[in-house]
């Protein structure tokens, strides 16, 4: 669902995105693919946590300041 949505901001239609996979399916394999996924869910799951933890330090911050 999240992936067609970014597909369909670049402007990408469904012949695109089978040319896509088909470069990506030559370049890596089939048994690359699954674990170049799984790393980039990794990746993208930590940065989430880290932008929650940034915002909610600079929250914290904002309520000290609003209270002194």
């Amino acid at each position: 669902m999240v992936l067609a949505s970014i597909f369909a901001i670049l402007g990408l239609g469904s012949q695109e995105m089978i040319l896509i996979f088909l470069a990506l399916l030559l370049l890596f394999g089939a048994k690359k693919i699954p674990e170049l996924a799984r790393g980039l869910g990794k990746g993208i799951k930590e940065f989430k946590d880290a932008t929650k933890d940034v915002r909610e330090n600079i929250e914290d911050g904002l309520k000290e300041t609003d209270t002194k």
